[in-house]
């Protein structure tokens, strides 16, 4: 017989442990996913699919769409929101693949630029290709087909590609280069080219001459 006010009813205990245990199972799988999520984060930015070179003029088409992961280091970057309809201009060199950095496009320091192609004495360095800084030098012609000391004509003009000869004497022709030089240093690399001087360009920040002044 049951007393009055005795309940029958077992009382659950849990071991302090178990508990402990428990909330750490918790934490360490929100933990998981929480890294998880952050490793799937990705951003969408531009990268170069080719050498892209100051004065350049880029649209969305010139341009390849890449999902990287770059945490706080996104906003350093050209995305697809920063690309305005009209193109943006390239302010520096930007090599292919390389994501293309936002502080490389946009100004107008390209639009005070131009490109001209000129020929050169001597053997071009395999050091320059298109996108390297380069100064560009002349020796003036003299009398008896000599030439005067050479001079810098242009400092720091850019390499925007090598010209292929297409002739049927290949192998006996002068380098060609297009380079992107200031518009102001235009009339004095023109005047350099009627005058039939020694034009040459020596790559920048490296000790081997691109070509040699005044060479055969």
């Amino acid at each position: 017989m049951t007393r009055p006010g005795n309940s029958t009813r077992k009382r659950f205990w849990v071991d302090p442990r178990f508990a402990v245990g428990l909330v750490l199972v918790v934490a360490s799988v929100a933990g998981v996913s929480a890294v998880v999520v952050r490793a799937e984060r990705t951003t969408t930015v531009y990268a170069a699919g080719s050498a892209l070179i100051v004065g350049d003029r880029l649209h969305a088409a010139d341009l390849v769409l890449l999902d990287v992961r770059l945490d706080s280091a996104a906003d350093l970057y050209l995305t697809p929101d920063q690309l305005p309809a009209e193109g943006v201009l390239v302010t520096r060199t930007v090599v292919e693949g390389e994501l293309v950095p936002a502080s490389a496009v946009g100004a107008v320091e390209g639009e005070l630029l131009t490109s001209l192609v000129v020929t050169l004495r001597g053997l071009l360095s395999e050091s320059v290709t298109a996108g390297s800084v380069v100064d560009v030098w002349a020796a003036p012609q003299e009398d008896n087909a000599r030439f005067a000391p050479p001079g810098i004509l242009v400092p720091g003009a850019t390499v925007v590609r090598l010209v292929e000869n297409t002739g049927m004497l290949t192998s006996t022709q002068t380098p060609m280069v297009e380079i992107l030089v200031p518009k102001s240093a235009v009339s004095t690399v023109l005047e350099a080219i009627a005058n039939d001087d020694a034009v040459s360009i020596v790559a920048v920040n490296t000790d081997v001459d691109a070509t040699i002044p005044g060479g055969e």
